[in-house]
């Protein structure tokens, strides 16, 4: 069941730390729907933690984004997200092929961000996950950058799929 229904060529973007469940909720709809960092970084040198790969992923990324934008498919942007300036790239994507945005909240408290993260495979060193964290930006921040619709992920796990 998906929380959330999205028109066609919506670039969907998950806002959170590590742990916060942005992958659970990405593995609810299409695999081919999510764009990964960490998936690019694990292709490109056998781990997703390493960060080295960053600039590599990213391009693979965009390559994708662009593609799937392009044919206006759906995308669910699957990484921390939580820096202004990868959302404006992001942002940016969407309104050069003239599509639909959303943003995904990751509003969860701390503690249980970093229990998730901690029963996680692979665990993020907590300072990490507390700078993430503290990082967030606010419902009111993201309408002000432009996307078009944002969402809690807080109140999408309470409330009826949307249809």
């Amino acid at each position: 069941m998906h929380p959330l229904t999205l028109p066609a060529g919506t670039l969907c973007t998950l806002i959170g730390p590590p742990g916060c469940g942005k992958s659970t909720f990405a593995a609810r709809y299409p695999a081919s729907w999510r764009i990964c960092l960490d998936l690019y970084r694990l292709a490109a040198t056998d781990s997703e933690a390493d960060q080295s790969a960053t600039p590599v992923a990213a391009e693979i990324q965009n390559l994708l984004l662009d593609a799937r934008l392009a044919r206006g498919l759906i995308i669910l942007a699957d990484a921390t997200n939580v820096f202004a300036h990868v959302r404006t790239g992001l942002l940016a994507r969407a309104r050069y092929w003239q599509r639909p945005t959303v943003a995904v909240l990751f509003d969860v408290p701390l503690d249980t961000v970093e229990a998730q993260n901690a029963s996680r495979d692979r665990v993020v060193p907590t300072h990490i996950v507390r700078d993430l964290h503290a990082q967030l930006p606010s419902f009111e921040q993201l309408l002000a950058e432009g996307f078009g619709q944002v969402h809690l992920a807080s109140q999408l796990a309470t409330a009826a799929p949307l249809t």
